[in-house]
């Protein structure tokens, strides 16, 4: 038995009687009255009751409902109660009252057990235990890529149907009179800048709107809607006879090939060539930052890269996705080995290997072997099925299901922006020979039988047309404010941007545009920015072209300056899928999203 409770029991003065006990409870009562009474936050307005007779209200006020005798106790309430009572046997009534009338209250706070803080890890476990979370590794470059303002547009490859510019001021060009729609058309004509020519030509923003709402197309047959191409809009008109798709054949290979010259020499920046089921872009040399003529194709499918490579035309696909585990060299080598089933394997090797050099990728020795590597393990694999006695059978099966799989893989990007070809330098021509001569140019059935693909450029060429945009003009309100809004439909090129945008900066003016793309070529600005990138990755200067070279190169090209220069730029903010433009001169520059 403990110590302290032999003395306690052999001790019968320290014995407390039931009467004894009783009164240190009444007492307890009393003091927690008292307390109550003390701690009270504010008094009952004079004239109330318990105004009256503060001590019955601070006694109704106090009192706390009695508990239940027989009722089990909570946990740790005997061990609390034990406590108190002795603390109470411990000091005398009178002491306790006066340490409640001396010392100042404190206002009760519920206990809570806050959880435990871990120790921190020295700095040279942190790197090991959390690793840097790749959201915020990504983030920075990303907005590294848009920046917030620019003092110049961007250029837009991909073709856009609609455009809409909300301004407070009036928007010139929407009623023009006489002379500004004859000096719009002679300045769009003859390729002349009017604010930096000195004829007699009208340069009022109205003239140089009109003048920036213009393009060339070929063919060009009112009854049909040629671009962009479907089904919906021409289900009304009859298929065109033998003797007229003769015809047109004939003048469209003219007009493509003076087209096609134009180009290389220079003279003219860009064009289209907008078939039923692909589009390609032409772009000169010096255009965002390229050394050579060079051309986009999208989409594409197996067979079309197929009919390519049996053309020994080489490509390659700057958009096609890889697996993100493996390096760049890894990846590049995968799309080759994926296209190497396709016609002839020699030339598909050296083919895509050649066409990656051209954007950086060298490593024609490293793929030769890997696929002769692979074709020696097929040939290994086939011996070794028969040294086991397998059927030939079976073995014709399992590589039926092995060419499966890779046509399925090889076609798994079709008809998508992945299957984008890039084609640069002397295969140019050849792919110019081969749209001459492919019968998948123009198709044979449907509503558009026979048409040949429709041409759009900036400049003039032998047989185009010239159209015009829709302009429509209207006033707005918005937010207790009038706006000016005018909305241009038809085929908006990417050289309408950068007319209009400098226009319209004259008028000291804060707008929007707003403007719509064509799917089928939103996968040229996006091969655009990657190649722009890629360069920039691999400091490569022999395949980088200066913007003052460029430019001196394309003076002759049908644009003015500013624009030559912008489109010659190859930053990260030189060429952006703009789909809303907003201009602010307190930003003092563009932004877009």
């Amino acid at each position: 038995m403990d110590t302290n409770t032999e003395g306690f029991l052999s001790n019968p003065t320290q014995w407390k009687r039931p009467e004894d006990i009783l009164k240190l409870q009444r007492l307890r009562r009393k003091e927690k009255a008292l307390q109550n009474r003390i701690t009270a936050p504010a008094r009952a307005p004079p004239g109330s009751k318990s105004a009256d007779d503060p001590i019955g209200a601070s006694r109704f006020e106090g009192s706390t409902k009695r508990k239940n005798p027989f009722s089990r106790n909570v946990e740790n309430s005997a061990k609390r109660l034990k406590d108190d009572v002795n603390s109470e046997f411990a000091a005398g009534g009178e002491e306790t009252i006066f340490e409640l009338l001396t010392k100042v209250q404190q206002p009760e706070v519920p206990q809570i057990d806050a959880p435990l803080q871990p120790k921190p890890l020295e700095p040279r476990f942190m790197q090991q235990q959390h690793p840097p979370c790749p959201v915020e590794q990504t983030i920075p470059q990303y907005m590294e890529e848009i920046p917030k303002t620019s003092k110049l547009p961007p250029i837009h490859w991909s073709v856009k149907s609609k455009m809409r510019i909300i301004c407070r001021s009036a928007i010139p060009g929407t009623t023009l009179k006489t002379n500004q729609e004859a000096s719009g058309l002679t300045s769009f004509v003859r390729c002349i800048d009017p604010k930096e020519s000195t004829t007699g030509l009208d340069i009022s923003p109205g003239a140089r709107f009109y003048q920036a709402t213009l393009y060339w197309q070929h063919p060009y047959l009112p009854w049909f809607t040629l671009f962009p191409r479907n089904s919906r809009n021409n289900h009304k008109q009859s298929p065109l006879d033998e003797s007229v798709r003769s015809v047109l054949a004939k003048e469209w290979v003219t007009s493509f090939r003076n087209l096609f010259q134009l180009v290389r020499a220079r003279q003219c920046p860009y064009f289209y060539v907008c078939a039923n089921t692909f589009t390609v872009l032409f772009r000169a040399a010096g255009i965002g930052g390229r050394v050579e003529t060079h051309a986009l194709l999208t989409p594409t499918s197996r067979g079309m890269r197929a009919a390519l490579k049996q053309e020994e035309i080489e490509f390659s696909m700057p958009l096609k996705k890889t697996n993100a585990t493996t390096s760049t060299e890894k990846s590049e080598q995968m799309n080759r080995s994926a296209e190497s089933g396709l016609g002839n394997s020699s030339f598909s090797n050296s083919s895509e290997e050649q066409s990656q050099s051209a954007i950086g990728g060298n490593e024609e020795t490293t793929n030769q072997l890997s696929d002769e590597d692979e074709d020696d393990d097929d040939m290994d694999s086939e011996q070794w099925l028969e040294s086991l006695g397998v059927d030939a059978a079976e073995i014709r099966k399992i590589s039926d299901n092995h060419s499966k799989k890779q046509q399925l893989r090889e076609c798994g990007g079709d008809y998508s922006d992945q299957s984008l070809v890039f084609i640069e330098g002397p295969e140019c021509q050849a792919f110019f020979n081969f749209l001459l001569n492919a019968k998948s140019t123009i198709a044979k059935v449907g509503r558009l039988a026979g048409v040949p693909p429709t041409l759009l450029a900036p400049v003039s060429f032998v047989g185009a047309t010239l159209r015009t945009l829709q302009t429509r003009s209207t006033k707005i309100r918005m937010d207790g404010q009038d706006y000016h809004s005018t909305e241009l439909q038809g085929v908006v090129l990417p050289h309408v941007l950068p007319y209009l945008t400098d226009l319209l900066c004259e008028g000291r003016d804060n707008y929007s545009i707003t403007l719509a793309t064509v799917p089928s070529t939103a996968g040229l600005c996006e091969a655009s920015r990657k190649l722009i990138n890629d360069l920039d990755k691999e400091n490569d200067e022999s395949a980088q072209a200066d913007p003052v070279f460029g430019k001196e190169n394309l003076s002759d090209c049908g644009l003015n300056k500013r624009i030559v220069e912008n489109m010659c730029r190859a930053t990260k903010d030189s060429v952006f899928d703009t789909e809303r433009l907003l201009f602010s001169l307190d930003a003092g520059g563009f932004s877009w999203s």
